[in-house]
């Protein structure tokens, strides 16, 4: 059995797995099948009435995928996790099971793109009233809160511009005031190796596991981590009925194998982007850079506290604003411009025109999202390297 106080690195090989009775695989075997036999009818009907464990069809559930799940619920220190197709199928197949008409939901103003989209275009057209604030702010997440409040939702480090928020705070004031509302944060950015949102306060995390979690950029999921009760409501309501974002068992594979090496992938991370963030930050040609990391960060007492590491990404701004921006991505020689992160390769990217491109110039300005914010997902590459394509282009501004 695995020890329950085991380190992160242990528990990301081992937490989880299941002895392959058939043949004695190591590696947990890809079960590539949409459906499942019964042994008998009386079986198959018990399986659906809820009467008798077991799988039925591998959008209720698979053998590859539920190793995954119980290893990153582990991770998370939560009961129970579902796997989902992508980020934002994990995020909307968790609201949709939180809200419906008539309920309200308070969110962050500083979002993902998509996320935003979801929340601001989406679910208002079905009758969820939304509110948009900045959850770094106490007293604002205390003022919106109303009787029909559903959900609290947030991001820390938010993306992209890494604004930091004090979960535990947060789920004290939300709690207080009505115990049943869910604060559901997003820990894509931190990554369960930095950060477990449960621990603080948070009834539910969700997580973009293209990203860290997966860590190799050749994979689309999700995971939404909380209660055994709440995780079965997703799975069978929110995943099941709303949204149908069910992982593949490749991909389940692949994120198994990503995960072995995650400790040892963020401890690089984080190293080469406190030295990268300490680079820009002294460097004359750039305004201003946004990192936990840096004691002149806003929020990094707060990440200090709640986060183990400061994570793999930084975003800075360039004196000359957007175009010197465009310049610098576009003189770049080994660093990608492209979106994602998490990746062994080091991307860059403008947010307000790829990620974020779904915020009016008005909703960015008040997201605190500059037209000029360049974000960097730093890579696995030697740190020498990165500052390098950097300073070649730093220096054409």
């Amino acid at each position: 059995m695995m020890n329950p106080n085991a380190g992160f690195g242990t528990k990301a090989i081992h937490a989880g797995n299941v002895k392959d009775q058939q043949y004695g695989a190591l590696t947990t075997p890809i079960y590539q099948t949409s459906t499942f036999v019964f042994d008998t009818c009386e079986q198959g009907g018990r399986r659906f009435a809820g009467e008798e464990g077991g799988h039925i069809y591998t959008r209720l559930g698979n053998p590859t995928t539920d190793v995954l799940e119980r290893k990153v619920a582990a991770l998370e220190c939560g009961e129970a996790c579902v796997a989902t197709a992508s980020g934002m199928g994990a995020i909307s197949s968790a609201l949709w099971t939180i809200a419906g008409a008539g309920k309200h939901i308070v969110a962050d103003a500083t979002l993902y793109g998509c996320t935003f989209a979801l929340l601001n275009h989406g679910m208002t057209r079905y009758g969820v009233e939304v509110d948009f604030i900045d959850t770094s702010d106490l007293g604002a997440v205390k003022a919106a809160l109303k009787e029909n409040t559903c959900c609290v939702y947030l991001e820390t480090p938010a993306n992209p511009n890494l604004k930091i928020t004090d979960i535990a705070a947060v789920a004290e004031i939300v709690h207080a005031y009505n115990p049943e509302i869910k604060v559901v944060c997003d820990n894509t950015f931190a990554s369960p190796a930095l950060q477990n949102p449960l621990k603080l306060g948070a009834d539910v995390v969700v997580h973009s596991a293209t990203k860290y979690l997966n860590g190799h950029g050749d994979v689309i999921a999700g995971f939404v981590v909380g209660d055994a009760a709440f995780c079965t409501q997703v799975r069978m309501f929110g995943l099941k009925d709303m949204t149908g974002a069910v992982m593949d068992p490749f991909c389940s594979f692949l994120i198994l194998r990503g995960l072995k090496t995650m400790e040892l992938r963020m401890a690089r991370h984080c190293e080469s982007a406190e030295k990268i963030a300490a680079y820009l930050d002294a460097h004359d040609k750039v305004e201003t850079v946004y990192y936990p990391g840096l004691a002149n960060h806003p929020g990094h007492d707060i990440a200090a506290r709640q986060m183990s590491g400061f994570g793999g990404m930084v975003s800075f701004e360039v004196k000359g604003g957007r175009a010197a921006g465009a310049k610098l991505l576009n003189s770049m020689k080994m660093i990608a411009v492209a979106v994602s992160l998490g990746d062994a390769e080091t991307l860059i990217e403008h947010p307000a025109s790829m990620t974020h491109s779904t915020y009016s110039e008005e909703e960015l300005a008040a997201s605190g999202i500059g037209a000029g914010l360049i974000r960097l997902s730093v890579g696995l590459e030697n740190v020498e390297d990165i500052i390098a394509d950097l300073e070649q282009g730093l220096a054409q501004l």
